[in-house]
């Protein structure tokens, strides 16, 4: 990855927490872990139809300073970011240096039309 990494974009990283319902299910809610510094650059995009609306699906790398593993400021697939309203769905997280300064994490956002 060619280019300077510019923490401009405060995110909030977000994991799930579930709940029992008292029907044999469980309801979800986010909790925030911490507040990270971010660069944010668009990969590609794409539509998706369904029955009742259509999603339009983009991808991003989210750049992050490391910090170690298990550590609770460390992104990790199924965790979310938040800018706002907008919600950055983590998929991947890799070492982006040999250094290990910095993780890009491999973000899907969904934005229904």
């Amino acid at each position: 990855m060619t280019g300077g990494v510019h923490l401009n974009r405060r995110l909030v990283l977000e994991e799930e927490v579930r709940q029992a319902d008292g029907a044999g299910g469980y309801l979800g809610t986010w909790a925030a872990l911490g507040t990270l510094w971010a660069d944010i650059r668009a990969r590609s995009g794409r539509d998706a139809s369904g029955e009742d609306t259509s999603v339009s699906r983009t991808g991003f790398r989210v750049t992050v300073r490391a910090a170690p593993f298990g550590a609770p400021s460390r992104p990790s697939p199924g965790q979310r970011f938040r800018d706002g309203m907008r919600i950055f769905r983590i998929e991947a997280v890799a070492e982006r240096d040999a250094q290990g300064r910095y993780l890009t994490c491999f973000c899907e956002e969904e934005v229904a039309l």
